[in-house]
């Protein structure tokens, strides 16, 4: 009473399905003790409730029960699992063994059918309970009468679920064989599968204890036989050949004969192994057997054997199976005879399966294309897509990708452009992908394509913009780099705002790399607005962006703004990195401003960079190429640990020690070797090539050629020779520039027949003359009086695809006008303007010098104003600054104020011009033109320092002297000396004399003794340092004539 009490309780108390479960439990618990009180049902030896009165093992007393309709009715819409209750019906079931509890009827519901989960659960439990002490092979007659209730509902999973929960491979092998001898159901090979699992087979362990395989075996033996079909094929399935071959001879040794399925298996898995002879051995026993294989089986093994050249014997098999082949196994022949490279058997195939009515569908056909493809024979494959065309065929995207890839790394442009619009015809239009596969295959090469294919490339651009698909970055930078090197510069700067226009989003390395490509190109406008675009696009420049600006304008000299960059990206908050720096000083040191270049060295130490070789050696070379030699050696010698002069160079070391240290590289030792020798220091760079050698520094080409050039300079050819020889032993072939220092040597020390002698061996080493060897030969020619051999070669270089540069026509028009060939100088220079070669100012100086010297004034004073026209900035600052202005528009200049900074110091080439001029024309006694060309020449020179300002007056004064102008002289002489001219002292002289002539003593008395007080109060060294040794020659003459002219009077 107290239980049901309990369970009334449950009842109105708990509204969930496991309270409902306990309730069931306690009243089922109740209930039992109620029957064992009257006696009425017992439990027997299995622990299973039954009624005396009954003894037929299919009835099965169930437990009472009670209505729980209205139970039911408040019960939530969704129910747990009675699985998830497991726990509850083992400690039922516990209890039923002492009250007489029938555990099968527990979990019954109100209809009284169980779930498959439910009954997959009660038989594991019974089998477990009822025999896991058993040792018979068995099940015992309680077992099979419980299992008898569960036999119409024997199914695969069922089966399956029973056998993973009982996990005891004995008890498995028992639940196998009870259930394989129910009518109405076989196992299934899924079936075979887990219960081979559970008696121990895995992927380590493929074997199968034998007493599980004899029980099995002697309860029923074709159940055996089909388990260890399955076996083999399961070792199979899991690439275990060699295991499935030994079960295999266990079925044998069993006394069954393998299933053509498991022929089959084992001859697949003998093929994925390579095993092709063991497949074929298999295949002879299969077919010996009477069995046949399966389509899936003969087109693997059709092809496996194809594939190793075997193809007759794979027809030969499919002639004694009596199998005709379809599409599909011919075309995994065709497939296995490309593999093999048997390209016309594969062609062959093609028409033995026209032979056999087997059209070749786009399957075929593109397994003839991917084979051709993949053994690179592009030939076939145009005739393959030729063939598809033709049959209304056509590749698939990818394989179109792929083709064009191909075409285009095999150079074959118009081909792969020809598919490409095949493509575009076809029902697969070309997208992104194939783009930029075009694109990029035509301009991701580092040469230059033709201009013809280029075109290619440069359609399929528009062609993908108007599509609406854009590049992706990479490409970007291939194409803009193509268009610049083709000179579309306009194209290449607006391809980044056209991509956008489509969608493209370029990031900051996406316009860095565009930006380079048109710096590379010297196009310096477009660079810039491209940067201003950049920055209105919202993208931040980062330290390369503003490094690569930075290394374009001082490479063409434009350092102002070079530097206007560096403080711009400090202020912003980009740190500039060493490569920065370096560029930077490089630069300034080239234009000697060695102050800024401490300067920029200390700021890089200051911001924790330490320089590197790289530095070093700029540092190296920028200090040689502006004629410190001392302090490049002096950084050179700090580089290894060590120090000449402490004080030459310590700035750039920190705390002047020698703790940064950096070995010297085979460009800091080319460096200053070059550096050595243009000084004419060249023992010295001698010496240096043998530490350089000694330390495992290898020299190359560039190396030596600046030790033979600068060996050559000084006219030690035979010392140059034996250089060529060491660079030969060292695998260093002579090049162009090496030659050439050779051979200007010898014209210069007028050796044509040794420099012709050098020209044949260049031609033997098929090393072709370039611009600078021909000019070279040209002026040689020309210095020797040989002008007309000179204009023959001049045109023999032109025949040849080697055009004339400005100075090859400079050397030659200087050539004719020594000779007087004037008209052949006029001639030559029209030529060269038609040629488009621009004339530069030696060009200019060299022609009106040689008018002047002829008589032709009126042609000088002309050519002089056309060059005044060209270069209009009147003053330069370098030679660097010719070749910038030359590029530039004068607006361009002006509106980033570097035209101040071009103004700013140097010599304008348009000066000696003037010179030359003056000089004719007082020849010719013009005295007045010249008066009024040396005004002009006033103006444009901000002081009188300069030799060729001096000439012209010095020329000047001693005309007006001779003529008796002294007024006008004087008047020069006094305008002369106010700009900051140094007069020489034969201007004075020719003063004193013209005051003489004109019998003016007391005014030449007085100019003397001027003239002698001021040379008086300066040391011999101040004279040499102070008037650039102009004064020192006349010194004594000059007291001497004065002492004369105290005796004259």
């Amino acid at each position: 009473m107290k239980r049901l009490s309990q369970c009334i309780t449950l009842v109105f108390s708990s509204t969930n399905r496991r309270r409902r479960i306990q309730l069931r439990s306690f009243w089922c618990l109740s209930s039992i003790s109620r029957c064992s009180q009257r006696g009425i049902c017992s439990y027997n030896k299995a622990g299973l409730l039954s009624e005396h009165h009954q003894h037929d093992d299919d009835q099965h007393i169930g437990l009472v029960s009670y209505d729980f309709q209205k139970i039911r009715s408040d019960a939530p819409s969704s129910s747990p699992k009675p699985s998830d209750f497991l726990f509850l019906h083992e400690a039922v079931a516990a209890d039923s063994s002492k009250s007489g509890f029938s555990y099968a009827n527990s979990c019954r519901d109100s209809a009284g059918e169980l779930s498959k989960e439910d009954a997959a659960v009660l038989i594991s439990q019974i089998v477990i309970r009822t025999n896991s002490d058993d040792a018979n092979n068995d099940f015992d007659d309680q077992t099979r009468a419980f299992l008898r209730q569960f036999r119409g509902k024997l199914n695969q999973s069922l089966v399956i679920q029973v056998l993973k929960l009982l996990k005891i491979p004995n008890l498995c092998s028992r639940f196998f064989l009870w259930s394989s001898q129910q009518i109405g159901y076989r196992h299934t090979e899924p079936v075979y599968d887990v219960l081979l699992e559970l008696l121990g087979f895995n992927n380590k362990n493929t074997k199968v204890p034998h007493h599980f395989l004899h029980e099995i075996g002697a309860n029923d033996k074709d159940l055996l036989r089909r388990l260890l079909n399955v076996l083999v094929r399961k070792c199979c399935l899991n690439g275990h050949w060699n295991e499935a071959i030994s079960e295999l001879g266990r079925l044998k040794d069993f006394g069954y004969r393998p299933s053509s399925e498991t022929y089959a298996s084992l001859i697949r898995v003998l093929l994925e192994v390579g095993k092709i002879d063991s497949a074929v051995l298999v295949y002879r026993e299969m077919h010996e057997d009477g069995h046949a294989m399966d389509n899936f089986t003969m087109t693997r093994f059709a092809y496996s054997l194809c594939k190793i050249s075997r193809w007759g014997e794979a027809l030969a098999i499919m002639e004694n199976q009596d199998f005709k082949p379809t599409t599909v196994v011919y075309t995994n022949m065709i497939a296995g005879l490309l593999e093999a490279s048997l390209f016309d058997e594969a062609m062959n195939f093609l028409d033995r399966m026209r032979s056999n009515l087997c059209h070749p569908n786009s399957v075929t056909y593109r397994t003839l294309l991917s084979g051709f493809l993949k053994k690179k024979q592009l030939g076939w494959c145009k005739r393959i897509v030729n063939m598809m065309i033709k049959e209304g065929c056509c590749p698939n995207p990818q394989l179109f990708n792929s083709l064009v890839h191909a075409y285009c790394v095999a150079k074959d442009y118009t081909y792969a452009y020809k598919l490409f619009k095949k493509m575009a015809g076809s029902e697969f239009k070309p997208e992104y992908v194939a783009y930029n596969i075009l694109i990029g295959g035509i301009c991701g090469k580092k040469e230059l394509p033709s201009s013809d294919v280029f075109q290619f490339a440069d359609n399929a651009f528009d062609e993908m913009l108007d599509l609406g698909f854009v590049l992706n970055k990479v490409n970007v930078e291939n194409y803009t780099r193509c268009l610049s090197d083709a000179g579309k510069f306009d194209k290449a700067y607006t391809v980044i705002k056209k991509l956008m226009s489509k969608g493209f989003v370029p990031d900051t390395c996406t316009y860095t790399n565009v930006l380079e490509i048109l710096c590379k190109a010297n196009q310096i406008e477009k660079s810039l607005l491209l940067f201003h675009e950049m920055k209105e696009n919202g993208l931040v420049p980062d330290v390369y962006t503003y490094t690569i600006l930075i290394n374009c304008f001082c490479k063409v000299g434009l350092l102002q703004q070079a530097q206007r960059w560096f403080d711009e990206m400090i202020r912003d908050g980009c740190n500039p990195n060493v490569v920065t720096y370096t560029t930077l000083m490089h630069a300034y040191l080239k234009v000697r401003q060695l102050s800024i270049v401490d300067n920029l060295f200390k700021k890089m130490l200051e911001a924790g960079l330490s320089p590197n070789v790289v530095t070093y050696t700029a540092l190296i070379d920028g200090f040689c190429k502006v004629g410190e030699v001392d302090k490049a050696r002096e950084i050179y010698h700090r580089m290894q640990g060590r120090s000449e002069n402490p004080g030459t160079g310590s700035i750039y070391f920190k705390d002047g020690t020698d703790s940064i240290r950096s070995e010297p590289n085979v460009f800091t030792y080319g460096a200053l070797i070059d550096g050595l020798c243009k000084v004419h220091k060249v023992s010295e760079a001698t010496n240096l090539l043998d530490v350089m050698s000694n330390t495992g520094c290898v020299p190359n080409s560039t190396v030596y050629d600046a030790l033979v050039d600068g060996l050559c300079k000084i006219g030690k050819l035979d010392e140059a020779q034996s250089i060529l020889l060491r660079m030969a032993d060292n695998g260093c072939t002579p090049n162009v520039y090496t030659f050439t220092s050779l051979m200007n040597r010898l014209f210069m020390d007028k050796r044509l027949d040794l420099a012709l002698k050098v020209l044949s061996r260049m031609l033997e080493k098929s090393c072709e003359p370039n611009v600078v060897t021909y000019t070279v030969m040209v002026d040689g020619l020309c210095k020797v009086d040989k002008t007309d051999e000179a204009y023959k070669l001049l045109l023999m270089m032109e025949e040849k695809g080697c055009k004339p540069n400005v100075v090859t026509y400079t050397a030659m028009i200087d050539g004719f006008g020594k000779v007087g060939k004037v008209d052949e100088c006029r001639a030559l220079f029209r030529e060269m303007n038609e040629k488009g070669c621009a004339p530069n100012s030696i060009t200019y100086r060299v022609l009106i010098k040689h008018y002047c010297a002829a008589g032709f004034l009126d042609e000088a004073h002309l050519l002089l104003e056309e060059m005044k026209k060209m270069y209009w900035p009147w003053t330069e600052t370098s030679a660097n600054y010719i070749n910038v202005i030359g590029g530039f528009s004068r607006e361009f200049l002006i509106s980033w104020g570097l035209l101040e900074e071009t103004m700013k110091e140097g010599l304008n080439p348009v000066v000696p011009s003037y010179c030359f001029l003056i000089s004719g024309l007082l020849k010719y006694g013009k005295l007045e033109a010249a008066i009024e060309l040396y005004k002009e020449l006033l103006i444009m020179s901000t002081t009188h320092s300069n030799l060729h300002d001096i000439t012209a007056f010095s020329l000047l004064i001693e005309s007006l002297c001779l003529a008796s102008d002294m007024d006008k002289a004087f008047e020069l002489y006094t305008e002369f000396i106010t700009k900051g001219g140094i007069p020489e002292l034969t201007v004075m002289f020719h003063l004193i004399k013209g005051l003489i002539n004109l019998g003016k003593f007391d005014e030449a008395m007085q100019f003397s003794y001027c003239i002698y007080e001021m040379v008086s109060n300066f040391s011999m060294s101040d004279i040499v340092m102070k008037f650039n040794l102009y004064y020192f020659p006349v010194i004594f003459p000059c007291r001497l004539f004065v002492f004369l002219f105290f005796l004259y009077r």
